[in-house]
């Protein structure tokens, strides 16, 4: 299965994704990262690809006459390494409709909230200044809305007494990296099924049984 991963940041996650499906110890890799591409020159994603020896390129937006050539032009790139699966692995760009026509229900992205609440770029900001008890990550599909394709999977992560936005991320983004190589991993093999806004067919996430005692070890 061949995947091109989408990220703007450091990429802890794509490091994830490249850990478990690349490199000497793994035998039979059912998952090839195919290219890692960014929207930022800066972007650590980038030597992360180059040190793993995987394609990388880079497609900023202020590149592009507009947002419509941007997409277009990503959808080109894109689609010259024949993914079977788009990851946006911490994208910061929202996916136009140029782009997702070309993967249909391929294309997968996380949430650092419980979908559909908390949408939008500060999903942990948002929730915490609602005062939740509990958050947790979602990884889903991508359609033309925002945070609104239908939902593969989510996992609950608790809130405790003292927690920032900072700390409360960083313990979504455990999970999410368990959980995107967990999915990964199935989708080499399966596929999942699709009916509406429904998506059925793939095991759900554990649920951790976490202490607040266990939480501040962690931290």
């Amino acid at each position: 299965m061949r995947i091109v991963l989408l990220a703007s940041g450091s990429g802890t996650l794509t490091q994830a994704v490249i850990d478990a499906f690349t490199g000497p110890d793994i035998a039979e890799a059912d998952v090839e990262i195919a290219a890692i591409g960014s929207d930022s020159q800066s972007a650590g994603v980038l030597e992360r690809a180059r040190t793993a020896g995987i394609p990388d390129f880079v497609l900023a937006p202020r590149d592009c006459a507009d947002r419509s050539e941007w997409n277009i032009r990503l959808r080109e790139t894109v689609a010259a390494y024949a993914p079977d699966w788009v990851v946006s692995a911490g994208f910061m760009r929202i996916l136009g409709p140029e782009f997702v026509a070309a993967f249909p229900d391929r294309i997968i992205n996380t949430h650092p909230a419980l979908l559909p609440s908390f949408p939008g770029s500060h999903g942990v900001r948002d929730a915490l200044a609602h005062g939740v008890k509990v958050t947790g990550g979602t990884i889903h599909l991508v359609d033309s809305g925002v945070d609104t394709g239908p939902i593969i999977t989510q996992f609950p992560v608790p809130v405790i007494d003292g927690d920032t936005e900072a700390s409360v991320h960083e313990r979504i983004k455990k999970r999410e990296r368990e959980e995107v190589v967990r999915l990964l991993g199935f989708l080499a093999v399966h596929d999942l099924i699709l009916d509406g806004r429904h998506v059925t067919g793939y095991p759900p996430a554990q649920t951790e049984q976490i202490t607040t005692r266990t939480l501040k070890e962690d931290q």
